[in-house]
């Protein structure tokens, strides 16, 4: 009797320790979130972008499949850069990233050719308040699957343009490329970017002090060999001077060609031959 008592009392004590242990792993679940992350994630546009942007259909969870790297609080929030990186194995064709809470909330939507085997893919954002971004990539079956990342940045879209607005024009729609080594044989590793003052028309003249009008690139198309890679359809949440870095598998020989073209209808477009920039 006194034994089965003291193995009751142990088996009391275990118990109730590992409630307390799992009672504290709650709690830090719950503190993990910043304040204003709990405040963003309470008054969040996001349920309603959500059937806005794919309707009913299902939105799986994608930390598998596509993932997205941003700074927890920008340095400079017109200028934040984004990297997206997917899972070879599950043939993303198309990925749409949102920053909810900006005035637009799509910053673009890229599309993927087959057979490009676009692995990761960074570029540079605006962010106009405290914000989850989300990326919803879709696989070749038709599938759609989601992951997010909060960044701390405000006023992004309606910041001052960083350039002279005469040297801007004078410079817009001027291309380089760059190519570099990759210590993976099997992936290629490139960099578009395009001269483009990409105006949000939220930033005000610093002279007149009126709104400047939204100007920005709405499509891309980047091809190599003949083949295409990737397009992107824009809006004023990409920052000034786009800038696309890119992985990818397709080992078609030939020179890159991008073209581009804004909503102004002006196409820039540019073949890169071999080396050069």
């Amino acid at each position: 009797m006194v034994g089965r008592s003291a193995a009751g009392r142990r088996t009391a004590i275990a118990l109730l320790s590992a409630l307390a242990i799992g009672g504290a792993g709650l709690a830090r679940a719950e503190t993990a979130m910043s304040p204003e992350q709990k405040a963003a994630e309470a008054d969040s546009a996001w349920p309603e972008l959500k059937p806005d942007l794919f309707g009913d259909r299902p939105l799986i969870d994608g930390t598998d499949t596509v993932s997205i790297e941003a700074p927890k609080r920008a340095t400079d929030p017109a200028v934040v850069p984004v990297k997206l990186s997917f899972d070879p194995k599950m043939e993303v064709r198309k990925v749409t990233l949102v920053i909810d809470e900006n005035p637009s909330p799509v910053a673009a939507t890229f599309d993927f050719a087959e057979g490009a085997g676009v692995a990761e893919l960074s570029t540079r954002v605006r962010v106009n308040a405290y914000t989850d971004i989300h990326a919803v990539a879709e696989t070749a079956d038709g599938k759609l699957y989601v992951t997010k990342t909060f960044v701390k940045a405000a006023g992004g879209c309606a910041a001052p343009a960083a350039k002279d607005p005469e040297v801007a024009a004078r410079e817009m729609g001027k291309m380089k490329m760059r190519e570099f080594s990759s210590d993976d044989p099997s992936l290629h590793e490139a960099q578009l970017m395009i001269r483009h003052p990409n105006n949000s028309g939220l930033q005000k003249d610093q002279v007149t002090l009126l709104y400047i009008p939204a100007h920005f690139i709405t499509d891309l198309s980047v091809e190599k060999g003949g083949k295409a890679l990737f397009t992107m359809t824009g809006g004023i949440s990409i920052s000034e001077d786009p800038s696309f870095r890119f992985k990818y598998r397709a080992d078609d020989a030939g020179p890159f060609h991008a073209k581009a073209s804004d909503t102004e209808g002006q196409v820039f477009e540019k073949t890169f031959d071999s080396g050069q920039s």
